[in-house]
């Protein structure tokens, strides 16, 4: 337990444990932020303190401090939010400070940390400082390290951040409802020195998931794989805005997955390097070029690349099913199935049916009715038509003469003319096939038995 004599020095203690907050000592707070817009916020400089470059959170944003005796001082607030996850769906969820995920920490190797969490939820939490060195009492994890934080009470945090490096935060209290009901954050300790592992933008992001029934609102939080939306920072394509840099940039993306799976993010037009984990920084011998990097659960990855290829470039988790949005598992295949008795049976009862599947999963632009508060499996429009992708799945847009902090969305690329893929309306060479009999794909069907045929 803090002492009131040391909490109004300003100096607690790090062999104690995190500390319920008095009654004194709450008089003093640091105000609590709060951020209602799910947008991309333009990044926080320093107002004091140790300079450093700060980071973009993507759909987010980082949390203000105040200096008091030399101590970098937070005020987070754990409570029910309201999320929109793209255009046309909210959830409602819990995290920090008006969203989920809660807002980005910043700071500085060496800097002495001090925050207070206050609990607006309906039942106990804590925080879990992930990946951080610290006094083992500051841990965070009810019970073992500290009491749990009841509803209504502050408690408050102390340490040095110690090492440089990506890093997020967490509840270690109910962890499979907290965190499916989206409490986490991201957590940036910046070298103590500007110019070691600069770069000219920095993304920062968290991999979540949900499972919200069409229509609903609220995730099912026992869910343990079938996920239905796959998000990047609880926000899901078209939602999910694009990351904007200079032609020539170094950019590094920052990722952490508390997801149940893993996802290999993938970067179109560019190869980069992993530089950089929860676990600290990956040295330049050990590093090599890749396009696609697998972030397992529970893990931060950074990776860095030069921007020298303009042009709106996919960036995306590979996983088929992790680029849709209200995904069901159970839809059987229909490719090839002739419908059309069927579908005549059923258009005199529901004249608005459709068929769908038998030519493969593509919605091509067909406007189907939806629940409430229900998102498209496929939506999103690019310059050439429906991209067809949902869930994790962005561009970075890279273009020529951005000012350095110039991160507004600048449209789709104009490409250069004569350097876009068309039809071929020339001669076309004689069709072969291959050797013995071939089906014809346009003719076959498939009969109840499952047997194709003619």
């Amino acid at each position: 337990m803090t002492t009131r004599r040391a909490f109004l020095s300003g100096s607690v203690g790090t062999m104690l444990g995190a500390a319920l907050v008095s009654k004194v000592g709450a008089a003093s707070l640091p105000e609590a932020p709060l951020q209602p817009s799910a947008a991309t916020m333009p990044p926080l400089p320093p107002p004091n303190g140790r300079p450093y470059h700060p980071v973009v959170t993507l759909n987010g944003w980082s949390l203000p401090w105040r200096m008091k005796n030399g101590v970098k001082e937070f005020h987070l607030v754990a409570e029910p939010v309201v999320r929109e996850i793209a255009p046309g769906m909210k959830a409602n969820l819990w995290g920090y400070n008006g969203q989920s995920p809660g807002p980005t920490i910043e700071v500085v190797e060496g800097d002495r940390v001090r925050i207070f969490v206050t609990n607006k939820l309906p039942e106990h939490t804590s925080i879990h400082w992930h990946g951080q060195p610290l006094p083992n009492g500051m841990d965070g994890v009810t019970g073992l390290t500290q009491p749990g934080i009841a509803p209504g009470k502050t408690f408050v945090y102390e340490f040095v951040a110690q090492r440089a490096g990506t890093f997020m935060y967490h509840p270690h209290a109910d962890e499979m409802v907290q965190m499916a009901m989206g409490m986490m954050g991201s957590w940036i300790t910046h070298p103590k020195n500007p110019a070691e592992h600069a770069v000219d933008r920095d993304f920062v992001f968290l991999l979540n998931a949900y499972d919200i029934d069409p229509g609903a609102y609220t995730p099912k939080t026992s869910t343990m794989l079938e996920f239905n939306l796959w998000t990047f920072n609880s926000r899901a394509f078209p939602g999910i805005d694009p990351m904007v840099v200079r032609r020539g940039d170094r950019v590094r993306i920052r990722a952490g997955n508390l997801t149940m799976t893993n996802h290999p993010v993938h970067l179109h037009g560019h190869a980069f390097e992993v530089t950089g984990t929860d676990g600290g920084w990956v040295p330049a011998t050990a590093r090599w070029p890749e396009v696609t990097t697998d972030i397992g659960v529970g893990q931060m990855r950074a990776i860095e690349f030069n921007a020298n290829a303009p042009g709106d470039w996919a960036f995306h988790c590979h996983k088929s099913h992790h680029t849709m949005n209200a995904m069901g598992h159970q839809v059987p295949t229909m490719i090839g199935v002739d419908q059309g008795g069927v579908s005549e049976k059923i258009n005199a009862l529901l004249p608005s049916y459709m068929v769908m599947g038998d030519k493969g999963g593509a919605m091509g632009g067909m406007q189907m009715p939806l629940p409430e508060n229900t998102l498209p499996m496929m939506s999103g429009d690019g310059p050439f038509g429906g991209i067809e992708m949902g869930g994790m799945f962005t561009t970075v847009k890279v273009r020529d003469g951005l000012a350095r902090d110039d991160y507004r969305d600048p449209g789709w690329y104009r490409h250069p003319a004569g350097t876009v893929a068309q039809e071929w309306t020339g001669e076309l060479p004689p069709v072969t096939s291959a050797q013995g009999p071939q089906a014809d794909a346009s003719t076959m069907t498939v009969t109840r038995d499952g047997k194709m045929q003619h």
